[in-house]
């Protein structure tokens, strides 16, 4: 496999980003998205650097993989802490080093951060492939879990 190429995604980078966020939700709840929320939404993070930033990785100009972080202010660290969101890697290139790639670029971006205090995410309960993948990176299970309540929109 040639050279996997880590950037920032681009405005033009939209089309590709929410079809992968459509496959990962058909892959991971089996849900699908409405792209009339999935397409504005995805846009939105792209014009706001504030909401959050997709990382593309690409071979030979071509986006095999992607991963998001938002945001989330620790007062008790008195420190951001990096939500990773949107984790998905084409089918072809998996088990390639591609997510390995993004996520090393993520963690190299928040070591030069003084802000930056940690990196988190939410992982399906049964998805023990997953799991394994993010504790061979150094992450660990804080002992937390996640509850929402989703508002009607």
């Amino acid at each position: 496999m040639s050279e996997i190429v880590i950037r920032a995604a681009v405005a033009d980078d939209w089309r590709t980003i929410a079809d992968f966020n459509c496959r990962l939700s058909e892959e991971t709840e089996s849900t699908t998205l409405d792209p009339a929320a999935i397409e504005p939404g995805v846009q939105r993070v792209l014009a706001d650097p504030r909401k959050g930033r997709y990382f593309v990785a690409c071979r030979s100009n071509q986006i095999i993989g992607q991963l998001m972080h938002t945001y989330e202010w620790s007062d008790w660290r008195n420190g951001d802490i990096w939500w990773l969101q949107s984790v998905y890697v084409h089918p072809d290139f998996r088990r390639k080093g591609v997510f390995r790639s993004l996520y090393e670029h993520l963690q190299n971006e928040a070591e030069r951060d003084p802000d930056v205090i940690g990196l988190r995410l939410y992982v399906e309960r049964e998805n023990e492939h997953a799991h394994e993948t993010y504790e061979t990176l150094g992450m660990k299970r804080p002992g937390y879990f996640v509850m929402q309540r989703m508002l009607s929109r």
